[in-house]
């Protein structure tokens, strides 16, 4: 298993970052340092979204709130986790596994390339 800091300075010196992408999508890219807590072990808070031409948010990775796992699992007495993905517009989020910054970035754009590859179908 990766350590979580492996690319933390790249993420983070991408805070700030909109990142043009083919077809009129775009990225917003949000990370701040903060303290390590139960809810964020790794000490980041990130936000890692794709839109449409229109400024819809169409994918996104981040921290921002605890999700529900699905009803398959059981977690009763287990902590919600707070990285999380949404995989549509409408996704409320689904678990992320975080295992390092560098596979948060390979796995976020690997997602972006198949949504953008998708949609031009």
């Amino acid at each position: 298993m990766n350590s979580p800091g492996i690319g933390l300075d790249l993420l983070l010196d991408l805070d700030g970052s909109i990142l043009e992408q083919e077809g009129g999508y775009w990225i917003n890219i949000e990370v701040q340092r903060i303290p390590m807590s139960r809810h964020a072990p790794h000490g980041i808070r990130y936000s890692l979204t794709l839109h449409d031409r229109y400024g819809a948010r169409v994918l996104g990775y981040d921290n921002a709130h605890a999700v529900k796992p699905p009803k398959k699992f059981k977690f009763a007495g287990q902590r919600l986790p707070y990285d999380h993905r949404h995989r549509t517009a409408s996704d409320k989020g689904v678990p992320y596994v975080f295992e390092s910054a560098h596979r948060l970035l390979e796995d976020f754009f690997a997602e972006v390339d198949r949504v953008i590859k998708e949609a031009q179908q």
